[in-house]
């Protein structure tokens, strides 16, 4: 438990008697001070803005308009969004806490969305670099890069904005709107996959040929989108929780980001032995194999997910329960004689 005293200078801890503005505390007063605390406002915002607006930018230059312009593609990539969209509805619904209110999800979508740019410029500049270096290099590629890349700018997501409200009033609001902004990282995403893949065999145009090829692209893209929300929501709890244990929140976010981004570069480091492994035991052809390993990797995760917030859950409601017992009058007999 904190020791508050620790907390507090040695003057203003040995005198709490005397005024000691600008000694040793201080509040808002002068006209210099309402003014630093509307610049510090004002810096905090723009910085904001700036990051979501580079954030736009990047997202332009990805190809993300194209993405959304083409209506057949947008169709498939909602449809490959929504296990995705399932799982981050279940995490919603767990929150024993009050509900998050439809703006700050929604925010936290959007952010999702455009903070997946940053990720894939840096996913695309160091790709090339471990390549070169083979199999190894490519393991290497998703431990230091693309787990920790990938769940940072998630995370980034939930911080730029929800984080910073007032109704971000509890731990487990953390996984929620973790879940979130990896929904919008995992469609954004499925829509770059589906994208490329539709590009690949010529376009819009092929009728049959470009169906078959949506199809088991949505249906892969699919499968893959809940991992997003199970490891966002693990760096997302951590998140909750550094904001109400301020004094290690600096440690418990790295360590939220360090679980979340060692599953997300675990399953794309064995994701294809694992596929072939089941393959080839059980002679089950690619893609169904591959929703084998999905569910049990992806499912274990989330079951120790699942365990996280029910452990919250149940907390909530021995605290809850306690209140009611101690806010009981001692004096009213409530057995029966």
């Amino acid at each position: 438990m904190r020791d508050v005293e620790e907390e507090r200078d040695p003057v203003e801890a040995a005198d709490e008697e005397r005024d000691l503005y600008g000694i040793s505390s201080w509040e808002r007063r002068s006209l210099l001070d309402s003014a630093s605390v509307g610049i510090y406002w004002l810096a905090v915002r723009v910085g904001q803005a700036l990051l979501v607006l580079l954030a736009v930018l990047i997202f332009v230059a990805v190809g993300g308009l194209g993405i959304v312009r083409e209506p057949l593609i947008g169709v498939l990539t909602a449809l490959s969004a929504l296990p995705a969209l399932a799982l981050a509805g279940y995490v919603w619904q767990s929150d024993v806490t009050t509900s998050e209110p439809l703006s700050l999800l929604a925010a936290t979508f959007i952010l999702g969305v455009l903070t997946a740019g940053f990720a894939a410029v840096v996913n695309s500049v160091s790709q090339p670099v471990f390549t070169a270096l083979g199999g190894l290099g490519m393991v290497l590629f998703f431990y230091l890069i693309v787990g920790p890349v990938e769940e940072s700018v998630k995370l980034l997501a939930v911080r730029l904005y929800a984080y910073n409200d007032d109704r971000f009033a509890a731990v487990i609001d953390g996984a929620v709107y973790g879940a979130v902004a990896g929904l919008g990282f995992a469609t954004i995403e499925n829509a770059i996959y589906i994208s490329g893949a539709v590009g690949e065999v010529g376009g819009l145009s092929l009728g049959l040929d470009l169906i078959g090829v949506g199809s088991d692209i949505t249906a892969t893209r699919a499968l893959a989108g809940p991992g997003h929300v199970v490891y966002s929501s693990f760096a997302g709890y951590y998140l909750g929780l550094a904001k109400f244990n301020p004094e290690n929140h600096g440690p418990i976010i790295v360590k939220g980001l360090i679980v979340a981004a060692l599953i997300h570069a675990t399953y794309n480091a064995t994701v294809g032995l694992g596929s072939g492994l089941i393959q080839a035991a059980t002679g089950l052809p690619q893609l169904a194999a591959f929703f084998v390993y999905v569910v049990l990797y992806v499912g274990g995760f989330g079951y120790l997910l699942y365990r996280k917030i029910q452990r919250y859950n149940d907390a909530h409601g021995a605290a809850h329960a306690s209140e009611t017992t101690d806010g009981e009058d001692p004096g009213v007999d409530l057995g029966t004689e």
